[in-house]
């Protein structure tokens, strides 16, 4: 005679952009399935790729929220954060130097600084991290990563051995890197940076050229934010003895790629790998029946290395069901099953309209657990 089991589900989802965050699209999708099937054994680990959300997944994980103050990336203090466990340490940079940090939306594209990254950086190692985890998606600057390294304690001097001010324009001034005063923990320590492109610095595939015109960046600023961010790479490879301008990842960040390989010594991964092992995912995995992932838009850019795929390939190999959630629905059923998903729900089918769907998106993911989740969960012999 067999018995049955109770299902064992594991909700791993990224943020719904604009919408809703991470730990939000599976607390939504938690009540609806609870609803639906009560006898479920129902676990929240929302993800990330490195990006916005970076920072809030690894609290849902059990990591401490450290709060901060930072220099936000026109230079105004904001009120950010970084996560701890044991000896590791997580920074967001979209939390402090990012695209929604600048000021009543407007770019500055030319002066912002990733100086609030690096602050944040340095309160990890100065509070005893040995292993800092930093996702660079979503910043709002283009400055090599020149602020990160100034609030590490390296000097950027122009030919009079004066300071360089903010942005990635100011290191047309450049002459010397001062190394002396790098921060002393950083030479015992690991940095992993959180990385899903390949750009070197600069050239036509560069920071500035690929990322400037998405943070405010004109052809005449292109073309100045390429011509210094060559500028710092000289110096930097005069200072360091190594040139890793062209290196895959340099141009990550509007350089902060570069910075930290060329200066900090750090390694990078692809996002949401380096995410999933951070957050334990396949311990959390292991011996689940089903996992429901997702993001706003399931896409074309999804299938490049965006967390639901991720979340799909490792939990495919532990042997679960997987099921996409999203907003938009752009991928048809056979990319969907090359990507490892047995069925994708999008909320645009229950609310067409955009606008209300963006508005209603928890009450219409609750509806999903409940009308159409439950259908992937059957009863199963006990193991």
């Amino acid at each position: 005679m067999t018995t049955s089991r109770v299902p064992r589900v594991l909700l791993a989802p990224d943020k719904f952009k604009g919408s809703l965050p991470a730990p939000e699209v599976a607390a939504a999708l938690a009540r609806g399935l609870t609803r639906a099937r009560p006898d479920a054994e129902v676990v929240a680990l929302p993800v990330a790729d490195g990006g916005e959300g970076t920072l809030a997944a690894a609290v849902a994980a059990g990591f401490t929220r450290v709060p901060a103050t930072a220099t936000g990336p026109t230079g105004e203090p904001v009120g950010t954060a970084w996560a701890r466990s044991g000896g590791t340490a997580v920074v967001e940079m979209a939390d402090v130097s990012g695209l929604a940090r600048l000021p009543g939306g407007r770019a500055a594209p030319r002066t912002a600084t990733s100086r609030g990254t690096g602050e944040l950086v340095a309160a990890a190692l100065d509070a005893g991290a040995r292993r800092v985890v930093l996702g660079i998606g979503g910043s709002a600057t283009t400055d090599g990563g020149a602020g990160l390294l100034q609030a590490l304690g390296v000097r950027l001097l122009d030919a009079d051995g004066v300071e360089l001010g903010p942005g990635g324009a100011a290191l047309e001034r450049l002459a010397r890197v001062d190394l002396a005063g790098r921060h002393p923990a950083l030479a015992g320590a690991e940095v992993l940076v959180a990385c899903d492109v390949d750009n070197p610095l600069t050239g036509p595939e560069g920071a500035a050229a690929v990322y400037g015109p998405q943070k405010g960046a004109g052809p005449d600023d292109v073309a100045l934010l390429d011509r210094c961010l060559g500028r710092f790479a000289d110096v930097v490879a005069a200072a360091t003895g190594r040139d890793l301008r062209g290196e895959p990842g340099a141009g990550a960040a509007g350089g902060v790629g570069f910075a930290a390989l060329a200066v900090l010594g750090a390694a990078l991964r692809p996002g949401i790998g380096l995410l999933l092992d951070l957050l334990d995912f396949p311990g959390h995995v292991r011996g689940a029946d089903l996992v429901v992932t997702g993001e706003g838009s399931l896409d074309e850019q999804s299938l490049r290395g965006k967390a639901p795929v991720g979340v799909a390939r490792v939990a495919r190999e532990a042997g679960a069901t997987v099921v996409a959630v999203c907003g938009v629905r752009a991928l048809d059923d056979a990319q969907l099953r090359a990507a490892g998903f047995a069925a994708a729900y999008a909320l645009a089918d229950l609310e067409p309209d955009p606008a209300r769907s963006m508005a209603g998106a928890a009450p219409l993911l609750e509806r999903l657990g409940a009308e159409l989740l439950g259908q992937h969960l059957t009863a199963r012999p006990a193991r």
